[in-house]
């Protein structure tokens, strides 16, 4: 019967979860640990029969295979997400993994440039040449609007609406987000539009995308890393620069000038507001401040 559960399971991500075939197959990787789990333990049992002390027998034995923290979360995650399912087409009356606890992971600060660096590396692009005014727009669009490199790379030009200064993002699972965009991006897109992308030959299936090769095909990511690179080093940042630095720098500088986490966590995509909250760890000089300046605690002290 397992095999049928996984292939409903598989459904319910797809359909119901809108998860990305990356994150399904996960899922359905970690699902296959357990099955391999319950035959090395000689059981045959459906997951309506599992208790709270076979999945943590199972976690174990995961940890036992060498699994780092990092992967048992992820792998109790992946279980969880089956008994949601399960619950939903009644399959199991009961959740075992409700008290299933996950490892505690420290969780590592990204690097983060400052606005200087922003600004140096910036000043790095020779604008004189075609893809110097492609980069400069790329980099613009990446900093304003603190996205991921997959949502810049997929950019389409039907998802900009300079006039009102906003653009539409399709994040993770598709979902969509509309996302500010600063005055020197919108400066930065239809220069690259009107003088530059308006003189490429581009390719079938790739009219509406914003950022385009010379061959007038969208940008890799891996390509947009590349560009990234060059500019870091010829800027001599000693940092892991990547595109995702921008997006961390984006959130951290929004943090720092006092914006609201909720209004941060929109425009990011982060689906929780735990992801957004390690940009709250990243200035405590910020957090220093406020307090003194707001807590009436604080403010009592003061001469």
């Amino acid at each position: 019967m397992w095999p049928h559960y996984k292939k409903g399971f598989r459904s319910y991500l797809q359909l119901e979860r809108s998860l990305s075939p990356h994150s399904i197959e996960a899922y359905l990787r970690d699902l296959d640990k357990l099955t391999a789990y319950l035959e090395v333990q000689g059981r045959s049992v459906q997951p309506a029969d599992l208790q709270l002390f076979d999945l943590q027998g199972f976690v174990k034995w995961v940890a036992g295979l060498g699994a780092t923290q990092s992967t048992q979360a992820r792998v109790i995650s992946g279980i969880r997400a089956f008994y949601k399912y399960c619950l939903l087409e009644d399959i199991s009356r009961n959740d075992p993994s409700t008290l299933l606890e996950a490892p505690k992971l420290k969780r590592k600060l990204p690097d983060v440039l400052s606005v200087a660096e922003i600004d140096a590396l910036l000043a790095q692009i020779d604008r004189s040449k075609p893809e110097g005014e492609r980069n400069w727009a790329l980099l613009q669009t990446l900093y304003s609007c603190g996205l991921r490199v997959s949502e810049l790379v997929g950019l389409r030009l039907s998802q900009l609406y300079l006039d009102v200064e906003y653009v539409r993002v399709i994040g993770k699972g598709n979902k969509e987000r509309i996302v500010p965009i600063g005055g020197e991006a919108i400066r930065a897109i239809k220069n690259y539009v009107s003088h530059v992308r308006v003189h490429t030959t581009v390719q079938k299936g790739e009219e509406d995308i914003l950022f385009l090769n010379r061959r007038g095909h969208r940008l890799s990511r891996v390509m947009v890393f590349l560009i990234i690179k060059e500019l870091v080093q010829k800027a001599q940042i000693n940092k892991t620069v990547s595109p995702h630095t921008f997006r961390h720098s984006f959130a951290t500088h929004l943090v720092e000038a006092g914006a609201d986490l909720r209004a941060v966590q929109e425009m990011l995509g982060h689906e929780s507001i735990t992801t957004t909250e390690i940009y709250t760890h990243l200035d405590r000089e910020f957090l220093r401040r406020t307090l003194h300046e707001f807590h009436p605690a604080f403010r009592r002290a003061l001469p």
